[in-house]
């Protein structure tokens, strides 16, 4: 029996396939291998799956902006999915199909299904699809006929720079950018473009030879930034990357890439955590950064205005200064659509941050929640900055409110409480399940300790010299910091640096663990540890080793005793319940 299912088509095209189905956002940065094609985040259901020649069909993206480039990579190597079928709006994994059509003439067709029809997907099903329409065939191949009655009557209004930008009279490269802009403000539903002060970008990160031709061939075609234009981590410390052993392979032209970016009029700044830098933008400023962290801590902590932008079009946005009015850049975009609870612990750590914003990620998926039972607890930055990382891990949302501690939560929560939504309720017993997802070790023996994912600041600095003082690293455990250039000659000038060195910390700029394998990662195996709530969800996929999740003074006592044992943290035991 043949169902035809009607959705939204978001790339127009035609494909057929096998099912692969999953109820679970995936972030195919970190949880899809650009090279094999096959699912990797061990937290995944799909984990060990290929996703190469089947309609994956999947609520949405998730987790890194980044999940463009390895998709557009996945596509030039022939590796790719048959066709994207989603339930729910998706930009960056889009993005990825866009910029494959749009610059290399490949492409796979995204469709967007409602709910209802989506659930009627099942893994190993045959189905066609063609334009918007999707045909369940079991036993056949038929296929439905060209039907573009999808189209809508969709217009943006376009200034006279925009028009001069599309019809390229300011260069290739910019008209090219414009094109991608439009194409992507019509999936957002946008009718008009705005204008943007700043750019962050992370499609600097080597996940192939497709993201270096994609930013070399904008280099040839003149490409130049019109506003003020950071990079984000790349993906080898581009100064001492000989010297640490990586393979000339992938050490050049991921060095390349970075230097790509730079001839297009970036700044060499090479930091996932921009917003520690002098630029950083203000309340209410209309930006356009990508890499997921910065982004949610931008919109939530700074109160700034983006989106969270997918690799390419942050280049794109920056080389025109004209971004798609939606979404978080509206001041509808970033009311709540959700509420949340959580006990108060009386007592916590810095590793409470990381954990609860993981674990509201989950929970809040695509939406963006406001968060109650927080105001008296008076989170650092710091703090703030671990939670913004572990929640864009497990998120595809672009935002939080924290009620009583971010700028926009107290109109968030007039709004809330005027749509009387209860809210979810969060216990210490379903953080310990989180907790206990992102342990994932059983060997004690602890090889190296990996911190500054995001990005170290000053005060961490500060802080791990304080915990390393009159302490002595144990000769077999490695002990690794990553931060920004910028933070790194901070920290020199305020005499951190070399006692920290002499304890045995070994200070790696420009690239950070996202991006980080052996031979920098001990050779041979052994257990990782971790402060950092998105890398103990991403390490285990990314270089197969079991990890550790705890607190900053915990992993300086694994470095020192080259051992640690996970244990349930105390102040998850005692607890207030949440004022609302």
């Amino acid at each position: 029996m043949i169902t035809p299912l009607t959705g939204r088509s978001l790339v127009d095209g035609a494909a057929q396939g096998t099912v692969l189905r999953s109820d679970i956002p995936l972030s195919f940065w970190g949880g899809v291998s650009p090279v094999t094609g096959d699912v990797i985040d061990q937290h995944h259901p799909l984990k060990g799956q290929n996703v190469a020649g089947k309609v994956l069909a999947i609520p949405g993206g998730r987790g890194s902006c980044t999940g463009s480039s390895v998709l557009l990579e996945l596509i030039l190597n022939n590796k790719a999915p048959a066709a994207l079928v989603f339930s729910e709006p998706e930009e960056i994994l889009t993005l990825g199909v866009v910029i494959a059509d749009v610059m290399f003439e490949r492409s796979l067709p995204v469709l967007q299904l409602n709910k209802m029809d989506f659930e009627q997907l099942q893994n190993g099903q045959q189905v066609s699809l063609n334009q918007q329409r999707l045909i369940v065939a079991s036993g056949t191949d038929h296929s439905p006929a060209m039907d573009d009655t999808h189209r809508n009557n969709y217009s943006l209004k376009m200034s006279s720079i925009d028009e001069a930008l599309l019809n390229g009279e300011h260069g290739r490269a910019a008209q090219v950018a414009m094109q991608v802009i439009t194409r992507m403000a019509e999936i957002q539903g946008a009718r008009e473009l705005i204008d943007v002060t700043q750019a962050h970008i992370d499609g600097c990160v080597y996940n192939g030879p497709s993201s270096l031709l994609f930013a070399t061939r904008l280099v040839e075609w003149g490409a130049r930034v019109r506003v003020p234009t950071t990079l984000n981590s790349i993906s080898v410390d581009q100064r001492r990357w000989r010297q640490q052993g990586i393979d000339p392979d992938f050490g050049s032209p991921a060095s390349a890439l970075g230097d790509a970016y730079m001839k297009m009029g970036a700044q060499l700044s090479y930091t996932c955590a921009p917003y520690l830098l002098d630029t950083a933008p203000a309340r209410g400023e209309q930006i356009v950064w990508a890499e997921s962290n910065a982004v949610v801590y931008a919109n939530s902590v700074l109160g700034a205005r983006t989106l969270k932008y997918a690799d390419f079009i942050d280049i794109c946005i920056a080389l025109t200064g004209r971004a798609p009015s939606s979404g978080c850049h509206l001041d509808a975009g970033r009311l709540p659509t959700c509420s949340i609870a959580v006990e108060t612990p009386l007592q916590s750590s810095d590793a409470y941050w990381p954990l609860l914003g993981y674990h509201i990620g989950l929970l809040a998926e695509n939406d963006v929640p406001i968060v109650y039972g927080l105001d008296k607890t008076a989170p650092t930055s710091d703090n703030l900055k671990a939670f913004s990382a572990a929640f864009a891990t497990t998120s595809s949302s672009a935002m939080f409110h924290l009620y009583g501690v971010t700028p926009e939560a107290d109109s968030a929560d007039v709004h809330m409480r005027t749509h009387h939504t209860p809210p979810l309720r969060v216990s210490n017993t379903d953080l310990l399940g989180s907790w206990h997802e992102l342990n994932s070790a059983t060997d004690t023996t602890v090889s190296a300790v990996c911190l500054g994912n995001p990005h170290f600041s000053l005060t961490e600095c500060q802080t791990l010299a304080s915990l390393c003082a009159g302490k002595q690293k144990h000769p077999d455990t490695k002990l690794y910091v990553t931060l920004g250039r910028a933070i790194h000659t901070a920290a020199n000038q305020a005499d951190l640096v070399t006692p920290l060195e002499q304890f045995g910390v070994e200070f790696i700029t420009d690239t950070c663990w996202c991006m980080l394998t052996e031979p920098v990662i001990p050779v041979g195996g052994g257990v990782l540890m971790t402060n950092s709530g998105k890398y103990a969800h991403y390490a285990p996929g990314l270089v197969n080793r079991q990890i550790y999740f705890d607190t900053l003074a915990h992993c300086v006592d694994a470095a020192c005793s080259g051992t640690h044992t996970c244990q349930d943290p105390f102040w998850l035991t005692s607890t207030t319940e949440p004022d609302l």
